[in-house]
């Protein structure tokens, strides 16, 4: 094993009160704390139902053991379950009397960060398990049990092998520098920088998506009083989740919702309308509206098409995030003719399908289909430093550049893939990642 010199422990299971809790513990002293806690280790991937043994002697718990013995344990090292009753005392007993008997607790992520380490994950199957816990719809949690399966490292593998074959095969016409025209107009090498190019284009889509999946699109819904923001965000929850009336200055604060397109999480805010004057409450949702603009991944700002847009209100628009204008109350009267944006009816629904079509494009996101994996900002950027680096290796063949210089461009996109999985990698890098886990997982 190469990590895990010491033994941890945590709850799996959230705080709070729970028909069951469980106590996790894995490293070398599993054993040991096996035999105080219950007199022996259970027999190996079986269910024993056992007493949880105190200082005193005392049962503090009743209830399911498991022990898997390393290597064959989700982290590779010794690992006990307690199946107990779940109760805040009960799982703070059992953590406490663990902690006895010489374990320490667990770090966010550290069993799954000891599971890379131990080589029974990879960099990219481990942060789907947080993308699973994660999930904000079923698409997204079939996305990251794709991916926890190997299926998004084994498609960033096989390219990688493709480059590293590649690379090889310059590197071997690097010996014969008289037949570098010969080795250019092999159809070999053009086989090959085709098939590399297509499968950067679809892996790269592919993970676009998939990182839509994963940490959705965060939209903030702006405009001035009364033009619709609330009608329009109830309408996109499919709930009334707004207070709306005709009294200017209803909306006082930031509202958010959490909602799905067809599959798609987005993190929807209503905002207070922005308008001159207004009470102090009001001045403070409107200074609140400004921030969380200011966060967004896309500004939807809503214009009443019936009293039209005021002068100067439509250029006074941020430049960033993007603004997709929403001429609301298309029932009443139709959205200005040449004037930019989308025309809806939050209060008939007209309109609102081109509106989640438009959502889904401002995330990059397409329809996920059984192929689907989870993905992160980081795995697009190293997808994308792999096939920019390669596409200066593929000019540099065009050119007939040395062939020194292009094996050097390929080495690069081949670590630069390795990143993703793990095979390159910081402590930075993994100290950021399974930080944001939870504890006990």
């Amino acid at each position: 094993m190469k990590d895990g010199r010491d033994t941890i422990v945590a709850a799996a299971t959230p705080p709070g009160r729970g028909g069951i809790g469980i106590v996790r513990i894995s490293g070398p002293g599993a054993r040991a704390i096996a035999q105080a806690l219950l007199g022996r280790p259970p027999r190996a991937r079986y269910a024993t139902l056992a007493a949880f043994a105190g200082a005193d002697g005392y049962p503090i718990d009743s209830g399911i053991a498991l022990w898997f013995p390393a290597p064959r344990s989700y982290t590779g090292e010794d690992v006990l379950e307690l199946h107990g009753h779940g109760g805040a005392v009960v799982m703070d007993a059992l953590t406490a009397r663990a902690i006895a008997l010489g374990a320490r607790p667990a770090r966010p992520g550290e069993f799954s960060e000891r599971a890379f380490h131990n080589d029974k994950l990879d960099l990219a199957q481990a942060e789907a398990i947080a993308d699973l816990i994660d999930a904000g719809s079923q698409e997204a949690a079939r996305a990251a049990m794709r991916s926890l399966a190997g299926g998004f490292s084994r498609e960033i593998g096989l390219l990688a092998q493709k480059v590293l074959e590649l690379r090889t095969y310059v590197e071997a016409a690097i010996d014969f520098p008289d037949e570098d025209v010969e080795f250019l107009q092999k159809p070999e090498v053009a086989e090959r920088l085709a098939d590399i190019a297509e499968r950067f284009e679809r892996i790269g889509a592919a993970a676009a998506t998939g990182r839509a999946l994963t940490e959705g699109l965060t939209v903030v819904i702006a405009g001035r009083p009364n033009a619709g923001k609330s009608s329009l965000l109830n309408a996109l929850a499919g709930h009334e989740a707004a207070i709306v009336t005709h009294i200017p200055g209803t909306t006082r604060d930031v509202l958010c919702e959490r909602i799905a397109v067809d599959g798609l999480p987005i993190h929807v805010a209503d905002t207070a309308g922005l308008r001159d004057g207004g009470d102090v409450i009001e001045r403070e949702g409107m200074r609140r509206a400004r921030a969380a603009i200011a966060r967004a991944d896309l500004l939807l700002y809503v214009v009443d098409a019936a009293a039209g847009a005021a002068p100067g209100e439509l250029e006074a628009m941020p430049d960033d995030p993007p603004v997709l204008v929403v001429w609301n109350k298309c029932d009443l009267a139709p959205m200005p003719a040449r004037a930019a944006g989308i025309a809806i009816s939050a209060l008939t629904g007209a309109g609102l399908e081109v509106l989640r079509e438009r959502l889904k494009a401002a995330a990059g996101y397409r329809e996920s289909g059984a192929g689907m994996y989870s993905a992160r900002r980081r795995h697009l950027d190293a997808i994308e430093r792999a096939k920019s680096e390669f596409e200066v290796a593929q000019a540099r063949l065009a050119q007939g550049a040395s062939f020194e210089l292009v094996a050097e461009d390929l080495r690069l996109a081949h670590r630069a893939l390795g990143a993703i999985t793990g095979e390159v990698s910081s402590d930075e890098l993994l100290g950021a990642i399974f930080a944001g886990f939870c504890i006990g997982k």
